[in-house]
């Protein structure tokens, strides 16, 4: 398999959870700008969409997408407990709170803020909006170690990598003490540690 990333972008989360499987894969660099790869490919005609993450699989196939990217790798090795059961309700719950991350958090949020073409009059409108639902979040993460239980799982890959953004936007995480707490549980695993390194070098 192929990881297409770019540095800290959503795509870490897929990155985060290729390493807890310990899963084989080859990550390569995205210029999102350019559009090429740090191999001089063109990244269009790998996914015409223009973004990453992209995951080329061994039978040539790509998938795309966040949340279908993270439940598909947990479902290569259901056993490390990554998502829940393929068919429960725990999984519906699971992909009712990956549409949210991705809707409201990253598209309707985090993705507006970093946009240049936003005007800044209306970010603002925006940043409240995001804060209010991050107040949601962190209601439901109060008193459980993550956020579907006490287990970390790949919504927290993806949430986890999108708190990281919040100081670039101009919001203090320091309105949410609870998700401080959340990111000191994530950031020492091992997963987390070489995948940011990783994308780092």
């Amino acid at each position: 398999m192929k990881l297409y990333y770019a540095p800290s972008a959503c795509s870490l989360a897929s990155h985060i959870v290729l390493r807890e499987l310990q899963l084989p894969f080859e990550l390569v660099r995205v210029d999102i700008r350019a559009k090429r790869t740090a191999e001089g490919d063109d990244f269009l005609a790998i996914n015409p969409k223009g973004y990453v993450a992209a995951l080329t699989l061994d039978d040539g196939q790509v998938l795309t997408e966040v949340p279908a990217l993270l439940q598909y790798l947990a479902d290569l090795r259901p056993e490390a407990g990554l998502a829940p059961p393929a068919g429960s309700w725990e999984r519906v719950r699971l992909q009712e709170l990956l549409s949210f991350l991705a809707s409201e958090i990253h598209t309707g949020g985090c993705a507006l803020l970093f946009n240049p073409r936003v005007p800044e009059d209306a970010k603002p409108f925006f940043r409240e909006r995001l804060g209010m639902r991050l107040d949601g979040i962190a209601a439901d993460l109060d008193g459980r170690d993550y956020l579907l239980g006490e287990r970390f799982g790949v919504a927290d890959a993806f949430f986890f990598t999108m708190l990281r953004w919040l100081p670039h936007l101009g919001l203090d995480l320091a309105r949410w003490p609870v998700f401080g707490a959340y990111m000191a549980r994530i950031e020492p695993r091992p997963a987390v540690r070489d995948a940011l390194a990783a994308e780092a070098a």
